[in-house]
């Protein structure tokens, strides 16, 4: 019995060593691109893989993507002479940072851990590739590459492009902005800083020229991080965006409309740009094409894994989702130019955005809280409660409207008709 008791105190105790060993926590601050865990990937597995090209070791050497290496290894020719740069000048600006670099990734493996010139390998060719589409997304014409270059071309930018970018937004398939930004630097000095790659990665992206203050932890983190440009709502407010028990969430967008509230585009295209004065919503002009779901899950499930990212992308969803119930709220938001549909169906969108909301963990800090508050009070108001429920008895149709108005017209020929009456009688 004692050997027991003494085999179970030291296995403790070693536990709680590596409980406050403090290297652990080091090696979260370090990371940045995660895999994602098939609790959440099972919910759409396409979202998160790649499906032409890989970046990074979490997907290499993976059947389908294998085509694209032969392509990376053209780019990284190109890179080199218009660089005019030998691959030792790459290998030595890498080598000092190659730890930082392995760091970046969350459960790297030990054949990427223990195998640092098969590491770096992948890294030159995959950040190679990554900078010539950044740099041929900015030019005009492809004057470095052959006119039928099935990538770097006027072709490859029409059909292939599109994927590309598909591709270069997914978390488990990004590459680390210091990766990028020592290679870039070996081309012009001046893009040791960042910015000039943040420029590329956003003109490639979203074709937007302003620039990212801040740092940038990878391509993904550099989109999302355009997308939330602007002012946010005042953060000094104690917010939530929870709800607790009783506490009433905002209606759809057909129901707000129905008592009184309009709608109207935001100022700016930010995400936080949504505000509630006067009885007017302002949101943001959405496009949603065919990647807008597989972006903004991979946008979510990053704030979802690091701590520093923010909830912001997320919070958006999760108020965008409560006011689209059906395809009636789309077809409402569309109309007021608040969402372009690039999907067809406007069910399809509804769809979409009740999806991207499932299984999330909202910060209770969250900016969207006070509008969402402003609304439903402005909704509770005895007027607005009297016309919303006016609108949905009596006006939810064409049919049940031409009825009321043949009603009052009725009434009114009525009044008309005693009032006739009445000055008839006493004029007798």
């Amino acid at each position: 019995m004692g050997d027991v008791q003494s085999e179970l105190l030291i296995e403790i105790k070693n536990k709680l060593d590596k409980v406050t060993d403090k290297s652990k926590e080091q090696q979260w601050e370090k990371q940045s691109i995660y895999k994602v865990p098939a609790s959440v990937a099972d919910l759409n597995k396409n979202a998160y893989k790649p499906q032409l090209v890989s970046f990074g070791p979490y997907h290499h050497g993976e059947a389908h993507l294998r085509e694209m290496e032969d392509h990376k290894e053209r780019a990284l020719i190109y890179f080199l002479q218009r660089s005019k740069s030998s691959i030792n000048l790459i290998i030595e600006s890498l080598v000092e940072v190659s730890q930082q670099l392995k760091d970046s990734y969350h459960s790297l493996d030990s054949e990427w851990q223990n195998d640092t010139l098969r590491f770096l390998r992948m890294m030159i060719h995959d950040g190679c590739f990554v900078l010539e589409i950044l740099h041929c997304a900015s030019m005009t014409k492809f004057d470095d590459y052959a006119s039928k270059d099935p990538i770097f071309s006027s072709h490859g930018n029409l059909y292939i492009m599109p994927l590309i970018r598909r591709d270069m937004l997914m978390l488990e398939n990004q590459l680390p902005m210091l990766l990028l930004q020592k290679l870039a630097a070996i081309v012009i000095k001046q893009a040791q800083d960042g910015d000039y790659v943040k420029n590329l990665i956003l003109k490639f992206c979203s074709g937007k020229s302003s620039s990212i203050e801040g740092k940038c932890l990878h391509v993904l983190d550099a989109y999302r991080k355009s997308l939330l440009l602007g002012n946010p709502h005042d953060p000094a407010k104690p917010l939530k965006l929870y709800h607790e028990q009783g506490e009433e969430i905002i209606g759809s967008a057909l129901e707000l409309h129905e008592a009184g509230i309009g709608f109207k585009k935001s100022r700016t295209n930010s995400l936080n740009d949504i505000s509630f004065h006067r009885g007017n919503l302002s949101l943001p002009k959405m496009v949603v094409d065919d990647t807008f779901e597989s972006i903004y899950l991979n946008m979510i499930a990053f704030e979802r894994f690091h701590v520093d990212a923010g909830n912001e992308v997320t919070s958006f969803v999760f108020f965008i989702d409560n006011i689209i119930d059906d395809e009636k709220d789309v077809r409402l938001l569309h109309s007021k130019g608040i969402i372009t549909n690039a999907l067809g169906s406007d069910k399809a969108v509804a769809k979409l955005f009740n999806s991207l909301s499932k299984d999330i963990t909202l910060d209770p800090n969250s900016s969207l809280e006070g509008v969402r508050r402003d609304v439903n009070q402005y909704c509770k108001q005895s007027w607005n409660e009297w016309r919303a429920a006016l609108m949905h008895t009596y006006f939810n149709n064409p049919w049940a409207i031409l009825s009321i108005a043949a009603a009052i017209f009725l009434f009114a020929l009525t009044i008309v008709q005693t009032i006739y009456t009445v000055l008839q009688y006493k004029a007798q």
